[in-house]
């Protein structure tokens, strides 16, 4: 390694020798190849994340690209670094404007449903009746459902009032792998989109609109589409 014969950092050796797992190789790269990060972010970055985080991110895109560039392809490392580090900083503003949009999200709905300082105990009487009622149209939609849909659905959302339970979990109660449970929770939430089941429940919240019921069968299509598709391969 370059340790014994010092390497020129752009010869096609000293990725492979990074690459072979030679921390004074990577390290001279990471350091040689750094502007790459900085040139980036300066065209790129809008205030949408912190500068460090994204500085961070940066170099992890730039390392990855040294790991798995091959200078015998034909083309610069700068080109295929460039898009690696890109594609890295990218996925981190995408994250932050998701996290951020969850966080006002949140807050907004906080706010919309913040009860007063003194509520008033007649709004507060049919709030409670209306979630009593709410519970029991769930509960009897559930129960129409064939086992083992109705019990992995009760005990992987916790509906009984249990500790929610996870797939691996399900999966060793019925000796079957995750991926079968999670198969049998999406049949389970397919079939309660239905209007036979969903349609006194969806009155009650409000979700009995054409645009509702379209946005349930979309979600209906789309697994089913990538369903059918893992079964053919």
């Amino acid at each position: 390694m370059c340790i014994v014969h010092p390497l020129d950092l752009e010869s096609p050796a000293a990725f492979e020798c990074a690459q072979a797992g030679c921390e004074q190789c990577t390290e001279a790269l990471l350091r040689r190849h750094e502007k790459l990060v900085h040139a980036i972010l300066r065209r790129q970055w809008r205030g949408e994340a912190a500068i460090a985080d994204l500085l961070q991110e940066g170099r992890i895109g730039l390392w990855q690209a040294i790991l798995h560039f091959d200078p015998h392809r034909g083309f610069a490392f700068s080109t295929y670094a460039w898009y690696a580090i890109q594609h890295k900083i990218w996925r981190a503003v995408g994250r932050e404007r998701r996290h951020r949009e969850l966080v006002e999200a949140r807050a907004e709905r906080e706010s919309t449903w913040a009860r007063p300082e003194q509520p008033n105990p007649l709004c507060v009487a049919e709030e409670a009746l209306w979630w009593d009622r709410v519970r029991a149209t769930l509960a009897a939609m559930v129960a129409q459902l064939p086992e083992p849909l109705r019990e992995v659905l009760v005990v992987y959302y916790g509906l009984d009032g249990e500790t929610p339970c996870t797939l691996a979990a399900l999966g060793s109660r019925y000796g079957v792998t995750g991926e079968r449970v999670r198969v049998w929770r999406n049949e389970a939430l397919l079939q309660l989109r239905m209007p036979l089941y969903s349609a006194q429940l969806r009155e009650l919240c409000g979700q009995d609109s054409r645009q509702a019921y379209a946005h349930a069968r979309a979600l209906n299509a789309s697994w089913l589409g990538r369903w059918r598709r893992r079964k053919l391969l």
